[in-house]
């Protein structure tokens, strides 16, 4: 074998080497959901800045199936709950593939709009059809303010965290809406923990 075939050959095998490393360190790079989603799929997202009270999360494009509470009260809860439950159910038996082994749940206190519940939908799903009580709703690429916090989640301890974020945000300078917030819980109301968050968006 001349040299330059001994060139090329080892040009080839360092190209295909090379493409191997590439593979090898984007599959190194895939999202892993945090502990606190229990192993269920979860909504993708980075932690750009953390800080003492609160962290900045930068989710991607995520979609859910939404439904409206009447009240903070808790049979309203569980009827919204119910809802959500029905319409998986019948959106199952028309063919659609959806998956609520998902976290978290959400409750979202919107100015002008009142309460709602979203439970998150797996990326690859097929896009059901709305019904008279539950939507789609999509939601493009976003900043969040979160808050931890733990024990039983509940509309109080949502309104008395969503304050204690709202403080923090001030004291450090940002920028936020005011008006509305969301809730979200990663845990079955049986668990023992319980690992709940508060999301404020930027303004």
């Amino acid at each position: 074998m001349s040299c330059f075939a001994e060139s090329v050959k080892m040009k080839q095998l360092l190209s295909v080497l090379v493409a191997l490393v590439l593979v090898l360190l984007c599959k190194g790079q895939d999202w892993t959901p945090p502990s606190f989603c229990n192993g269920q799929i979860c909504p993708q997202f980075k932690v750009v800045e953390q800080n003492q009270d609160f962290e900045v999360r930068s989710y991607v494009a995520t979609e859910w199936i939404t439904t409206k509470i009447q009240s903070s009260a808790n049979n309203d809860l569980m009827a919204a709950h119910k809802k959500l439950k029905e319409y998986c159910q019948t959106q199952k038996d028309a063919g659609y593939e959806i998956n609520v082994n998902t976290w978290p749940a959400l409750i979202t206190k919107k100015e002008g709009s009142g309460l709602s519940m979203s439970w998150f939908l797996s990326p690859g799903t097929k896009k059901p059809a709305d019904s008279d009580s539950v939507r789609v709703q999509s939601i493009p690429e976003i900043t969040y303010y979160v808050r931890v916090f733990n024990g039983l989640p509940s509309m109080k301890s949502a309104e008395e965290n969503a304050a204690a974020l709202r403080k923090a945000l001030v004291d450090a300078g940002k920028t936020f809406d005011p008006q509305n917030y969301t809730g979200a819980a990663y845990d079955s109301i049986m668990s023992v923990t319980h690992h709940n968050e508060i999301w404020i968006v930027p303004a």
